[in-house]
């Protein structure tokens, strides 16, 4: 009768242990898709050719906990469109907080005045949108766009605008797939 006492224990604890093993993965799991990093995937062109549509990658939710974001950080935020659809958007940081872009009619790009030193855009800007006048940053704002400059809803257009710091979801870190192209996101 003891030994049937005792392996009616082991397995008890045995189905403890799994479940709180378990619980456990769940646990972490849950916290670090939270507040460490998501998954998220590419949908359309307006980040080529830096992006391609359909590519995962793994998006860095800590990074702005710990540091600030930065000039051609590439940057998730979510965005709802005027029939209430809600996507999220990945743009480059072109515009920090207090400055000035101006974009003229040639495609150059100005922060303050200065034009803007960069690679990232695939073409010449064909409609610089309300940064033609000139768009000024909130303390706390960013102004984005897409490396596909001619084929990108951004901070151009009032639909997008101006991005708020606690708008942004993370940094995008880790390209996952496509595999030939795995990799640390530049």
């Amino acid at each position: 009768m003891g030994d049937n006492n005792s392996t009616f224990r082991k397995v008890i604890k045995e189905i403890a242990s799994t479940l709180i093993y378990i619980a456990s993965v769940i646990l972490i799991t849950f916290l670090f898709i939270t507040f460490v990093a998501q998954r998220t995937e590419v949908s359309g062109h307006s980040m080529m050719n830096t992006l391609q549509d359909k590519d995962s990658l793994i998006v860095s939710k800590i990074s702005y906990e710990i540091g600030d974001p930065e000039r051609f950080d590439i940057v998730v935020f979510p965005h709802v469109d005027a029939l209430g659809n809600s996507t999220y958007f990945i743009k480059r940081i072109i515009g920090m907080p207090g400055e000035t872009v101006k974009i003229d009619l040639d495609g150059n790009i100005y922060i303050n005045g200065q034009i803007l030193v960069e690679s990232y855009g695939r073409e010449v800007i064909k409609n610089p949108g309300v940064a033609y006048e000139g768009v000024t940053l909130g303390p706390d704002e960013y102004f984005v766009m897409g490396d596909n400059r001619n084929d990108s809803m951004d901070s151009r257009y009032e639909d997008v605008g101006n991005i708020k710091r606690d708008e942004l979801v993370g940094k995008a870190w880790l390209r996952i797939y496509p595999f030939d192209s795995f990799g640390t996101v530049k």
